[in-house]
């Protein structure tokens, strides 16, 4: 049986001064007329029923993220007590699943998606999910989803794969290993080897096999998670559930996945895709997404007067920009906030963040 964790707890401070604690970028309406959370569940309908897509969110986002899903069961909209990463919310979000499908006579696959990524392929996208899932099911390894590369990205961690001929889309290999972000050097060795991957970060699990990884690779995770089952069979759900499974949190090491699992498991396998993927990491995945105008800038939601400017990103909804001699900037407009940045700089804009709140908490 095949179910979905949404994993939508990100603050998407890249794209600030749009995306706030309450409102993140996962709740924008960033390139059509749907939130980005709304996009993704819409996309895994066809393969997925509403009652077995599963969100994992936190306590600042969950009424919003209510509005935007209505037809995902509120029981269904998981609360993470506190941010410990990925291995304690795919693990805490994993056993609730299997507590709520406990009495099936099958095997509970769970497909691990990013609330805030883009796929232009839908119906491909579906396809592959089958088939990664049927592969997790039949031998029992966790699968995940590689990226065909297209440029030498630095910003985006490599699957290695362990095969000696041409690789082929959307069929199944052995992982050899996952490899940290690259310099550009390496990047460009990465993509003309034609042996390497985007990690999407999209992972296809059995939940009994994840919780063997865990056992063996992260014990101490492993050991907190018995613990929380007990409390998750009571039933309660929502902020009860959350409130209950807060002291467990408290002890779960801060550790990814990847991290954790996705590196050292001997049963990992990878689907190479090409899905028209783009994980919008920041404001500069604008130009590759929408089409510029002749002096390549890229504006939404305003109108802009511009003389000698280039390359420029400009959102400001309702009010009015003008743009003299400048190039190379990111200029976004959110209530009475306005960044100015380079665009060399788009992905450092969480440091603005943090000075930012620390001088609002000074207040």
């Amino acid at each position: 049986m095949l179910t979905a964790l949404v994993m939508a707890g990100g603050s998407g401070e890249r794209f600030w001064p749009l995306s706030t604690p309450k409102k993140p970028k996962q709740l924008l309406n960033l390139f059509s007329d749907k939130s980005m959370i709304r996009e993704t569940v819409d996309r895994i309908l066809p393969i997925i029923t509403p009652d077995k897509i599963f969100i994992a969110t936190n306590i600042l986002q969950v009424e919003e993220i209510r509005k935007e899903l209505p037809d995902i069961p509120e029981e269904n909209i998981i609360i993470e007590p506190s941010f410990k990463d990925t291995a304690a919310a795919i693990g805490y979000t994993s056993l609730i699943i299997e507590e709520r499908f406990k009495n099936i006579d099958e095997k509970i696959e769970v497909v691990v998606l990013a609330s805030d990524h883009l796929i232009k392929k839908a119906d491909e996208f579906c396809e592959i999910i089958k088939l990664g899932a049927k592969e997790a099911n039949e031998n029992s390894v966790i699968v995940t989803l590689g990226i065909k590369p297209d440029k030498p990205e630095t910003g985006y961690g490599y699957i290695e794969i362990k095969h000696d001929d041409k690789i082929e889309l959307n069929e199944i290999y052995k992982v050899r290993r996952f490899r940290e972000k690259p310099n550009l050097e390496t990047a460009e060795n990465y993509v003309s080897s034609g042996k390497y991957l985007w990690n999407s970060g999209m992972f296809i699990f059995s939940t009994d096999t994840i919780f063997k990884n865990f056992d063996v690779l992260m014990e101490e995770h492993s050991e907190i998670f018995s613990e929380l089952r007990e409390e998750i069979k009571a039933g309660d759900t929502g902020t009860q559930l959350s409130k209950k499974a807060k002291p467990y949190f408290e002890k779960f090491e801060k550790i990814s996945i990847d991290f954790g699992i996705m590196e050292y498991s001997k049963n990992i396998r990878v689907i190479p895709v090409d899905i028209g993927w783009n994980d919008i990491g920041s404001f500069t995945a604008l130009s590759e997404i929408f089409e510029p105008d002749e002096d390549g800038n890229i504006i939404r939601e305003t109108s802009v007067i511009t003389q000698d400017s280039s390359n420029n990103i400009v959102i400001a909804k309702d009010f009015n920009v003008s743009l003299l001699g400048v190039k190379n900037l990111i200029v976004v407009k959110n209530g009475d906030n306005i960044l100015i940045s380079h665009r060399d700089k788009a992905q450092d804009i969480k440091k603005i963040v943090q000075k930012y709140n620390d001088k609002m908490k000074g207040k």
